[in-house]
């Protein structure tokens, strides 16, 4: 089973056969001036919930996932180590410190396990990590902020920003990825299309959903335009609003 719901912006609920990984979930409230109206769906109590997030930014990470471990206490976190959560701050917001038991914090170029679960991190050239997660026999990639952050109008920067990035995937380029979430960012302006026509160039992947986007859809088809991709456009999901899901393992 390979299930993957978009909630909103940079997170995405994908359901495997015995668990579900949310990654970089946040209240939509948060960033109010977007509109977003993304909400997390009804979970199955049967499949334990593992919780990513990619950094402390707030539109990847929420305290209110914290929370959940009430209705669910089984819940595990994976979280990058930039994410600040001292006893005192916890407190002071109502969480339970002993939260931090069921918390993987996790650094940047690393290996973990978690269950049956393998994780490795890359490191963002933005803000603490990648994901590349295996699990149930699937492999899932989930870009938090690493990016060709390029807007064109600084060519040194943007330089530095697309070599950063070609040497973290460079770690992963020969892993077969059965979905990825990648960055496609219209700030980017005439350079947009950079980090996501790299990742679909040198990486083996089947599935590739756009994320980041700040709500502007219509970048996605705008993107699969490009003549330069050829068949590679068959690859990425199209995404028109929130609350969408996809049983990728059925198509």
């Amino acid at each position: 089973m390979l299930k993957v719901t978009y909630i909103q912006h940079s997170c995405f609920l994908v359901e495997l056969d015995d668990r579900l990984l949310l990654f970089d979930y946040f209240d939509r409230d948060t960033i109010k001036d977007i509109g977003y109206e993304g909400k997390l769906p009804k979970l199955p109590e049967d499949k334990r919930l593992y919780v990513f997030a990619s950094h402390s930014h707030k539109d990847h990470f929420s305290l209110e996932v914290l929370r959940w471990a009430k209705e669910r206490p089984d819940t595990r976190y994976i979280l990058s180590k930039d994410i600040r959560l001292g006893r005192n701050y916890l407190v002071r917001n109502g969480i339970d410190p002993q939260i931090k038991s069921a918390i993987q914090f996790v650094t940047p170029v690393r290996q973990y396990e978690m269950d049956d679960m393998k994780i490795e991190t890359l490191r963002s050239n933005d803000a603490g990590v990648a994901f590349l997660v295996e699990a149930c026999g699937k492999t899932i990639y989930h870009a938090g902020d690493l990016h060709w952050w390029n807007t064109g109008q600084q060519e040194f920067s943007g330089e530095l920003y697309g070599n950063a990035y070609k040497r973290e995937l460079h770690r992963i380029e020969n892993r077969h990825i059965d979905v990825a979430f990648v960055v496609l960012d219209g700030r980017m302006q005439d350079m947009y299309y950079l980090g996501m026509e790299y990742f679909l160039n040198h990486m083996d992947v089947d599935r590739v959903f756009p994320m980041h986007l700040w709500r502007q859809y219509d970048l996605i088809s705008k993107f699969k335009r490009r003549p330069q991709l050829g068949r590679l456009a068959d690859k990425i999901v199209e995404m028109d609003r929130e609350n969408m899901t996809f049983d990728i393992e059925g198509e």
